[in-house]
């Protein structure tokens, strides 16, 4: 009953909910239910940046509907990105508390398009829409593209006695979905075949709304990068987060209940972002409350998810960017093959004379290569192989993994002793142009790429004329590998060693 209400709800906003793309005689005016706003046009773009989609009146509090307002509203600028620590390359410079805003980019003459909505990663600590520009894979994918912000880190994450749910990230991105749902029509896209696509903590995202019961209906498709959402980094159960929240409240001198959430208001921006830290672990989807009653791994093993097709993968080395990053630290050096054996030890303490037997130095051209595949079949493909797996006996499930060599990095940041390759997060230039890294150099990959995501998009299969052959993903050992040498179907369990971490997992 939910699915077929929410299929008429979006029937009725497609049809007579929201005025047509072609209702203003100028392409850069477009009205939204709160008012009318003017973007950027050229030749072959449209694009509207910094549109409040819902706003932040109290904080620790559900976002309330905008406002409407009078005349047109300038949308040529992004908006400020929510709060956040600014020490890696990816933070918003730009940051505010009424931080809810998103971008949407069109072709020229959009008509009832695919619409792709792209939720950020970050480690819901870092992160702003604004990072991303979707024009290439608007104009030859033919879509409309959605970036946006949401609340990240302790303003959207932090689990407390005091609070009815910790997610309120998550719960933002609903808001912006539903403003899709309710708005896009007027820009040219079709509120009836939304796609939402994340990486990193955008995909596991992604995966809280496949998870989550009130997220039925916003989304029709869904693309995962880099996100092992059946490991242990998707979600957090709620008890163990509320012990970390009590400490986050304590440490900022409201260690008090009853008062906690009126003496938490009371902090600045500054206090708090200095109490949570930096870093990379700290906050996560929790589980156990209305919106993320279990954690998506159970969801998906049980077959009680919202189904629609998933596109699903990574890269073939996510951990080398991780050690090429240590290297920077003062003082640093490279991993030799004398500090190797203390290495693995460090990371996989009793296993460690198993894992430096399959991953001898002999097989990798340096010691960081070799303890980065093995961090990254541990933490990466092992989790993310159990995902596909899950999924793929409830729905279409095509499985990739990004192998390109070839690499963009940082730019303004010395390279790494040692080819990083396909690391986290470096595909995302093959889709976007990302503000925090280099082009991508191959445009071919690029172009092929950027199809068969785009053709998911708009149909919930990636295969297309002209693009390699990409078979569904059932319980099988292939993949489709992504890079500019060859795009085919790779033997991912014997390339990652799973056999093995299976069998030391017992």
């Amino acid at each position: 009953m939910r699915r077929l209400v929410g299929g008429l709800t979006l029937l009725a906003a497609a049809l007579v909910g929201v005025p047509n793309a072609a209702a203003s005689p100028d392409p850069a005016v477009v009205r939204t239910e709160a008012g009318a706003v003017r973007g950027s046009v050229t030749d072959e773009l449209r694009t509207f940046q910094g549109i409040p989609y819902a706003t932040v009146e109290q904080r620790w509090a559900a976002s309330r509907p905008v406002r409407p307002w009078a005349g047109t509203r300038a949308a040529t600028d992004f908006g400020p990105g929510c709060w956040q620590p600014t020490d890696i390359p990816i933070a918003a410079r730009e940051q505010g508390e009424d931080c809810l805003n998103l971008n949407v980019t069109t072709p020229r003459e959009p008509r009832g398009l695919p619409v792709v909505v792209y939720l950020h990663g970050g480690s819901f600590t870092y992160g702003t829409g604004a990072n991303y520009r979707p024009d290439t894979m608007v104009t030859r994918g033919d879509v409309v593209a959605v970036t946006l912000n949401y609340r990240l880190g302790a303003f959207g994450f932090l689990a407390h006695p005091a609070l009815d749910d910790a997610n309120l990230g998550i719960a933002d991105q609903q808001a912006a979905l539903r403003w899709v749902r309710d708005n896009i029509a007027a820009f040219g896209g079709n509120p009836r075949n939304v796609t939402i696509m994340g990486q990193s903590g955008g995909g596991y995202s992604v995966c809280a709304h496949l998870a989550a019961p009130t997220s039925a209906g916003l989304f029709q498709r869904a693309i995962v990068q880099s996100a092992a959402c059946a490991g242990t980094d998707g979600a957090r159960d709620r008890a163990e987060a509320e012990q970390d929240g009590l400490a986050f409240a304590a440490s900022v001198g409201c260690g008090d209940q009853r008062t906690a959430l009126r003496c938490l208001r009371g902090k600045t921006p500054a206090e708090l972002l200095a109490a949570a830290g930096t870093g990379h672990e700290g906050y996560r989807p929790v589980t156990g409350g209305t919106l993320l009653p279990v954690a998506p791994a159970r969801a998906f093993e049980t077959g009680r998810f919202n189904r629609v097709p998933v596109l699903y993968g990574g890269n073939h080395d996510e951990e080398t960017g991780r050690l090429a990053g240590l290297e920077l630290v003062p003082g640093a050096t490279p991993i030799d093959a004398a500090a190797y054996p203390g290495k693995v030890a460090e990371r996989f303490g009793a296993d460690a004379d198993a894992v430096l037997a399959e991953y001898p130095l002999s097989a990798y051209g340096s010691p960081s290569e070799a303890l980065a595949a093995a961090l990254t079949d541990r933490d990466w493909a092992l989790p993310t192989d159990a995902t596909r797996r899950l999924l793929a006996r409830h729905v279409p499930t095509y499985a990739y993994e990004f192998a390109e060599r070839d690499t963009p990095w940082f730019p303004g940041f010395p390279a790494a002793s040692f080819p990083v390759g396909a690391s986290h997060m470096l595909e995302l230039p093959y889709l976007f142009t990302v503000g925090y890294l280099t082009p991508a150099t191959q445009p071919e990959l690029r172009h092929t790429m950027i199809d068969y995501w785009t053709r998911f998009a708009r149909t919930g299969n990636p295969n297309a004329r002209g693009l390699a052959a990409w078979p569904e993903f059932h319980s099988g050992q292939y993949v489709q590998s992504l890079s500019a040498e060859s795009v085919r179907r790779t033997d991912f369990r014997a390339d990652h060693h799973l056999g093995f971490w299976q069998r030391l997992a017992g």
